[in-house]
């Protein structure tokens, strides 16, 4: 799973506690916190148009879930299900 923040951005934290209670449910799911300002390539290359997006991929990288804004935990959950 793919986080995109920014420094700033107040819905990031919600967003970051949120995906933080899916690991620990998930203690499989990785991760992983991109920061759009120090990442803007891969920002730019995963179409991201605002903070946060979280992006979920499959094992063969195929997207399975995107959120703009802050996904509700319950949204984090179907998404990782999916992804196995």
């Amino acid at each position: 799973m793919r986080f995109f923040s920014s420094a700033f951005c107040e819905p990031c934290m919600t967003t970051r506690s949120i995906l933080a209670e899916a690991a620990r449910l998930v203690p499989a799911a990785r991760i992983h916190e991109l920061d759009v300002a120090r990442h803007t390539d891969e920002a730019e290359a995963a179409g991201i148009r605002s903070t946060p997006t979280v992006v979920v991929l499959d094992d063969s990288q195929r997207e399975v879930f995107r959120a703009e804004g802050a996904p509700t935990l319950q949204q984090v959950l179907v998404a990782l299900a999916k992804a196995v």
